[in-house]
């Protein structure tokens, strides 16, 4: 989006139309520049402070009233139309081709002052962004009808920023990454300041300086790109405190494996998902009470999980005829069914020829299949979003009891009850709600501190009678401890979380940020 100027220079001397067309061309190029710098800004900030409808649109409602404020001031720039756009190009360039890396060496480095940080460049970068369509559109009054004017730059606009909009998502994070798109599309902003720089070049004072202004900016923003990875990397070593064994940046999220004294670990957008030396405990505690309550599974379903560690412990069971993994990321699936070292984690379970992997919104899922399973094992990250938390609604549930066998048990990882508590027995009531018999119980695993699960079903649950040999933290002695809750975690009054009203998101945030201020 693009705000227009407030008043339109009246023409001053016509200009020859190949400049026309080459402005109409660079405004293509800028609207593009332009939503890139406020979706990488969006990105960061909903990767690294969560909840990415909030994030979204406090950047995005940021970045439109600073456009709207370069826009407004843009009446202020009366001479020398050509320079100020190529000054207003070069530092756009500077600011928003560096703003991820900036922004995730801050978070890295001075994490409180990442907030602050964040809103300020998005305000400049937006100012200067609000500037440019104005100053361009005057220019171009000199040779194009004003009938014409508006609709051919508008057009240009909205066709760049469709571009941007696509191929961000889809192609440019993925395999670039945030920082070194941020580095490419401020070097595309400088080769518009070139470009207006040789169109200009009769009106330009100081054409030199200019010159060396751009060669500067570009120099820059080169360096930047080619070494967009080392930044990354330091920047991440910094934050985890480990080595990065594997990063990857995909459409949903940023992935990390680090190394380290605790093994490798698993972050998942900055937030632990689990470490190498505890890891058994959460799994073990999240698959058998299910499973081997329900004596001989062969139907299983595990949504989320896509690390394969799940599935592990699934694969326990000689009955098992067929597990279907529903991961929405497939670079996840990938990554640990291919790479060795990670794949020995979960002892090539995700190669397993019982192992059928399906990539897809689990939601989604449930609405359009029709299979039926014996246990569901459900293992999506904490709510920190209402993407994520609408795997943990009411609407939800009510698919998962659609897909369970009539003697079925699912069972769903569900936070801390310690830390988070009203949080933890929100899920419960929501399972309830939706007319199952919710079954609550939670585990100690060191990395994550006290943990919470549920089991829900149509029957109640019922004690197993027997466990798979070899696990390394249940026994049928020391089970009926995961079931009983002291008193600073037994039940309180919680609502029920809604896709209307998403309490469950706002419930976490609260309890979370009161330990991780």
């Amino acid at each position: 989006m693009s705000a227009l100027p407030s008043a339109i220079d009246a023409p001053a001397r016509a200009a020859p139309r190949p400049i026309a067309v080459a402005l109409l061309a660079s405004v293509f190029v800028i609207a593009a520049c332009g939503l890139l710098y406020e979706l990488a800004a969006g990105a960061l900030a909903s990767y690294l402070l969560g909840d990415s409808v909030l994030q979204f649109s406090t950047v995005i409602g940021t970045y439109l009233f600073a456009m709207g404020l370069g826009s407004w001031a843009s009446r202020h720039f009366e001479r020398e139309l050509p320079a100020h756009f190529l000054r207003i190009e070069l530092l756009i360039a500077l600011l928003g081709g560096a703003l991820p890396a900036v922004l995730f060496i801050a978070n890295a480095t001075v994490p409180q002052a990442f907030r602050p940080l964040l809103y300020a460049m998005v305000l400049a970068v937006g100012t200067l962004v609000g500037l440019e369509i104005p100053l361009v559109m005057r220019i171009l009054r000199r040779d194009v009808q004003l009938k014409d004017l508006v609709s051919q730059v508008l057009t240009f606009d909205y066709l760049g920023a469709l571009a941007v909009s696509l191929a961000f998502p889809l192609w440019l994070v993925p395999r670039l990454g945030l920082i070194r798109t941020g580095f490419l599309f401020g070097l595309m902003n400088a080769v518009v300041a070139l470009w207006a720089l040789w169109l200009f070049r009769h009106e330009l004072p100081r054409r030199r300086d200019f010159a060396a202004a751009c060669a500067l900016v570009v120099a820059l923003l080169a360096a930047g790109m080619a070494g967009a990875g080392r930044i990354t990397t330091l920047a991440e070593e910094h934050f985890y405190q480990d080595r990065i064994a594997f990063a990857h940046s995909s459409p949903y999220q940023r992935i990390v494996v680090t190394a380290g004294h605790a093994g490798l670990r698993l972050f998942l957008n900055g937030n632990l998902q689990f470490a190498q030396r505890d890891e058994y405990r959460y799994h073990e505690a999240l698959v058998h009470p299910a499973m081997a309550a329900f004596g001989a599974p062969r139907r299983v379903a595990v949504l989320g999980g896509g690390d394969g560690m799940a599935v592990r412990e699934i694969l326990k069971y000689p009955s098992v005829e067929s597990v279907t993994l529903v991961e929405l990321d497939p670079a996840m699936t990938r990554l640990f069914r291919d790479t060795p070292q990670l794949a020995q984690l979960n002892r090539q379970s995700l190669a397993n020829p019982k192992v059928h992997i399906v990539n897809t919104d689990a939601f989604q899922w449930l609405q359009h299949t029709q299979e039926v399973f014996d246990v569901i094992v459900v293992d999506f990250p904490d709510p920190t979003n209402f993407a994520i938390g609408k795997l943990y609604t009411s609407s939800f549930y009510g698919l998962l009891d659609r897909r369970l066998a009539a003697g079925g048990y699912a069972v769903i990882q569900t936070t801390s009850p310690l830390i988070a508590r009203r949080s933890f027995w929100t899920v419960v009531q929501t399972i309830e709600s939706v007319g199952l018999t919710a079954t609550p119980y939670h585990a100690h695993v060191p990395s994550f501190g006290e943990w919470g699960f549920v089991i829900a079903s149509r029957r109640p649950w019922r004690w197993p009678t027997a466990l798979p040999a070899g696990l390394r933290f249940l026994d049928l002695p020391s089970l009926p401890l995961l079931f009983d809750f002291p008193p600073d975690m037994a039940r309180v009054p919680a609502e029920v979380n809604r896709l209307s009203n998403q309490v469950l998101v706002h419930t976490y945030e609260q309890e979370w940020g009161q330990v991780h201020p």
